[in-house]
């Protein structure tokens, strides 16, 4: 099943959190390769984080949400909250699925 994963950053955390922890956030996503299928930020504008997306392959939405805690970002504060949708794709590169 695919998973769209919406998260919200806490704008009140730390400037620095994201750089501290960013590469650790970066080898998480690669270690997860297998489940997360993308990922990247999502912004308000060129300058203004808003928070991040990814498109996960799982079996529950549990097994999304014990992926999203484990996530070196999660415990910091960055995220402000998490969304965990049901996603299904029904078109891609100009034709239906």
């Amino acid at each position: 099943m695919l998973f769209a994963v919406l998260f919200e950053d806490n704008d009140k955390c730390a400037a620095d959190t994201r750089s501290r922890y960013i590469q650790a956030h970066l080898d998480f996503l690669g270690r997860h390769a297998s489940m997360i299928k993308a990922a990247g930020p999502l912004r308000q504008n060129e300058g203004s984080g808003a928070g991040g997306l990814w498109l996960v392959e799982a079996d529950t939405p549990d097994a999304v949400d014990r992926l999203v805690r484990a996530d070196p970002f999660w415990p910091t504060g960055l995220r402000r909250s998490v969304r965990v949708l049901i996603w299904k794709q029904v078109f891609a590169d100009g034709a239906r699925i």
